[in-house]
């Protein structure tokens, strides 16, 4: 395709989508289709809604037409896997699970026989064990949140991770709403009412974002990104979890050997810390761990104090004197024989952590010693943590970073 018709067919969609929000009738938008397009790429549709977000469309309104846009794409789309055939690939792997998704879409849709059938106590029972199942969707599109998303948005395409992304949250909301719903479920009008609120949406949903992967999503990531891309997604993919397979042997080896082949050191280059994690200034990373709400002291492998945070309300007093310090002096003479016993402990590779709490001065405070090891178990120090949870103590219910209307 020339780059022209390639711009020309963007062009058309472009307004086929902006008339479908104006009003345009569905039926009316697949014949536009059809007529002005015909055959259409997935990376196509996802540079137009891309392009729809640069020129200011809101990705919320994007998100509302999501399912109606997948309707329309569904007839011309050019599926064009080229990768699937290889088991390890990030992509077969979530195309896996989407199977086995369907496995469970299928069965929440034989359920509803059930309700039809007024076997209120057995559509109850088996309601419950398959919503729990549908738990971990989460862990499926917490994968892309993770890792796919970032890389995509790497190439300048932000729009899955502020459409899907939402998308992803609605399901995750389907699926709490109706496990707290089906409590209340008694009678043959109340699984009824259950399938059409609940149970339904949930499925439509599930359902309608497996087609938005494998047709729109899944193919641009294979044509955007790069062959050391899908490596990082691979050996970051059994961090975040599986959701309802288990990778092959071969691909646990795989991202086993590529752990260890591929493994960073952390180093100072151009003056930045940088870490298997990322970069960061010694400036910033100092002011990033004073401005955390807990007190930390390092002690080194020979019982030395090396360090200490330095925030604005510590709970215990340090000054700069104690560096170099035996960690020993640093405690009253009652509580230096459990100090020697935890450092021992830790030494020996016994214990990992130890924990306390007291009440100072009206305030709980947690104290919380954790020995520090690198990834051969070598024993490098011990980390205590202090923290102020008086308030915590006193928290309840909830409260979602989309419920901050401000400072508090």
């Amino acid at each position: 395709m020339t780059s022209r018709n390639f711009a020309e067919q963007k062009r058309v969609i472009r307004e086929i989508i902006k008339d479908l929000h104006q009003g345009l009738s569905l039926a009316e938008a697949k014949q536009r289709m059809e007529d002005e397009v015909g055959t259409i790429s997935s990376l196509e549709i996802a540079e137009v809604e891309q392009s729809l977000i640069d020129e200011g469309m809101s990705p919320d309104e994007i998100k509302r037409f999501c399912n109606v846009h997948a309707l329309l794409f569904e007839s011309a789309l050019q599926v064009d896997l080229t990768n699937e055939e290889n088991p390890a690939h990030p992509v077969s792997l979530l195309k896996r699970e989407n199977r086995e998704i369907e496995k469970l879409t299928a069965a929440l849709r034989e359920l509803r026989k059930q309700a039809e059938a007024g076997q209120v106590a057995g559509f109850v029972r088996e309601a419950r064990v398959l919503l729990k199942r549908a738990q971990d969707l989460d862990l499926h599109y917490t994968k892309k949140e993770q890792l796919l998303f970032p890389f995509l948005e790497k190439y300048g395409f932000m729009g899955p991770s502020k459409v899907m992304w939402g998308k992803h949250n609605e399901i995750r909301d389907l699926q709490k709403q109706a496990t707290a719903a089906l409590e209340d479920v008694d009678t043959t009008a109340e699984v009824d009412a259950f399938v059409a609120e609940r149970l339904n949406p949930l499925i439509d949903e599930v359902d309608g974002m497996i087609f938005k992967e494998e047709n729109i999503l899944f193919p641009a990531a294979l044509e955007k990104l790069k062959a050391d891309d899908w490596i990082e997604i691979l050996k970051e993919s059994d961090q975040v979890g599986y959701a309802y397979i288990r990778p092959h042997a071969e691909t646990t080896e795989l991202i086993a050997a590529l752990k260890k082949a591929t493994a960073d050191k952390p180093a100072i280059v151009d003056g930045q810390l940088r870490f298997p994690s990322g970069l960061i200034s010694p400036t910033v990373l100092m002011h990033m761990l004073n401005a955390l709400p807990v007190d930390l002291t390092f002690v080194d492998h020979e019982d030395t104090v090396r360090y200490f945070t330095e925030n604005k309300e510590r709970i215990f007093v340090r000054t700069r004197a104690v560096i170099g310090r035996k960690v020993q002096n640093c405690h009253p003479p009652q509580s230096v024989d459990m100090v020697e016993k935890i450092l021992t402990a830790f030494k020996e590779g016994s214990r990992d952590s130890a924990e306390f709490w007291l009440t100072l001065k009206g305030r709980m405070l947690y104290i919380v010693f954790f020995a520090v090891r690198d990834e051969r178990g070598k024993y490098l120090g011990t980390l205590e943590v202090t923290q102020d949870i008086t308030k915590l103590r006193q928290l309840t219910g909830e409260r979602k970073l989309l419920d901050e209307g401000g400072y508090s």
